[in-house]
């Protein structure tokens, strides 16, 4: 109560994480569920025999490896887990559960949040028949990055039922009847990469998820041809009046700085926070924190445990505030953190960063408030311009009569851009945070890794 309280009065909406799919299997629900078969909230979770060979229910995997059905000894069935046999998941088809989550998102905006992330929104509809998922003709074409046995799948049955959409509906009707008293906003974990699927969990008349988090630019190569291509996809996928968003790090992927190196890190964050739409960063990543080495008998993710190599340990290392022990994040007594620190702390972290005038973080605080302060940027229509060298992304940002070139060099070497048509501007930030001054459009040199904000 007293967080909200505190960032509301700094103009700082506060959102939670909301887990819709799934409780812990020490969930006083769950407990009750598995004690026997004609507990109150048996149904509260999904439970299936045995086929009649004997074999599991159907062939759903766990995303986290293995079968997603787990054998409950006490009252011989199995029961259902998307994830870890830790994370039961919920029947979402039985009413009382339905109101049992939906009282709990309303205690919360009781309670003043400003909204909701859906953790694995898209999952908790699955199909009623539980029909067997297909076979993946070509495991190695991924969707969005390896997942191990998880490929041999494909995965229409086990999520994203159509009858999720009606949830959703009703989900953030519930939000709106908030809305006198304060906005209330709505972002859905969703990991889908056809478009016209994504578009979708806005709602046909925009009356789903404020916004489905759009992870396309994480799935795509670090090459300029390839991000235009998603930007431009989503721009022309939107449902008419859908505001757009975007992700380029999260607590599930490498780091931004380990995935791009430093240096295209830099034009990562440029490119995020000039796009039109929402941005979301991840903690760390405006420091340029990279991925933590973690030895296996330290890692904590059982993702990497089950699936050795695909453990999120690295990007979960502790957020770096100073060179003190523990890089401030615990009391320098404390011996052990949940994760050991990054090995350069010292020089990434937040106190030493603010010192530098061309730190990470002080690139990310410019770009931040050129972009709150430049209408162009924060509301603007946008445009890719051609004629571009292959290797550089340049687009333009317009509202009214002020327009914001954005031009990005994704290669190592030294790129000359020549849009003659768009005159001469003033260059605002240039990633290094080491120019200034005019720029004739017709002949402007980009640096390698290097983008630029021109005010024309």
């Amino acid at each position: 109560d007293r967080l909200v309280a505190e960032a509301h009065q700094r103009n700082i909406n506060v959102i939670i994480d909301f887990v819709p799919n799934h409780t812990s299997d020490q969930h006083p629900w769950f407990i009750e569920s598995r004690s026997s078969r004609d507990n109150p909230k048996r149904d509260w979770y999904i439970w299936k025999d045995t086929r009649p060979d004997g074999s599991l229910p159907n062939n759903w995997l766990s995303v986290f490896g293995g079968s997603a059905w787990e054998w409950d000894e006490k009252t011989q069935q199995y029961y259902l887990h998307s994830f870890l046999k830790e994370q039961p998941d919920l029947n979402w088809r039985n009413p009382e559960v339905k109101a049992a989550m939906f009282d709990a998102v309303r205690f919360w905006l009781e309670r003043g949040v400003d909204g909701f992330r859906l953790d694995v929104a898209h999952f908790i509809m699955k199909d009623p028949q539980l029909r067997d998922n297909p076979p993946n003709p070509d495991p190695a074409k991924t969707q969005f990055k390896p997942m191990g046995d998880y490929d041999t799948q494909l995965h229409p049955y086990d999520k994203g039922h159509p009858d999720v959409h009606l949830v959703l509906r009703e989900f953030r009707a519930l939000l709106d009847s908030y809305e006198a008293v304060r906005p209330r906003y709505s972002v859905g974990e969703i990991h889908i990469f056809d478009w016209k699927e994504w578009a979708s969990y806005y709602g046909k008349n925009l009356d789903e998820l404020h916004m489905p988090f759009n992870f396309a630019l994480m799935r795509a190569p670090w090459q300029a041809e390839a991000l235009r291509g998603v930007v431009d996809g989503l721009e022309a996928a939107l449902p008419p009046g859908a505001w757009p968003n975007y992700v380029l790090g999260n607590h599930d992927e490498p780091r931004l700085a380990s995935r791009y190196g430093r240096e295209q890190a830099r034009v990562a964050a440029m490119l995020l926070l000039t796009l039109r739409g929402t941005p979301t960063l991840y903690q760390g990543d405006e420091l340029g924190m990279v991925n933590g080495e973690i030895p296996f008998d330290k890692q904590k993710d059982p993702f990497g445990i089950r699936v050795p190599g695909l453990g999120r340990d690295g990007c979960r290392t502790p957020m770096q505030w100073s060179d003190s022990p523990n890089a401030g994040f615990a009391p320098s007594h404390v011996k052990k953190c949940w994760l050991p620190v990054t090995s350069d702390y010292h020089q990434v972290n937040v106190e030493c960063e603010l010192a530098d005038p061309t730190s990470f973080f002080n690139l990310y605080r410019k770009l931040l408030a050129y972009r709150r302060a430049t209408p162009a940027l924060h509301s603007g229509r946008y445009r890719a311009l051609d004629g571009v060298p292959d290797d550089c992304f340049v687009f333009e940002r317009q509202a009214g009569d002020q327009r914001i070139v954005v031009a990005l060099n994704f290669s190592d070497q030294d790129r000359r851009i020549a849009l003659p048509t768009l005159g001469a501007g003033e260059i605002v930030i240039s990633t290094g945070l080491d120019r200034s001054g005019l720029v004739k459009l017709a002949d402007c040199v980009l640096r390698g890794n290097e983008g630029l904000i021109i005010k024309l």
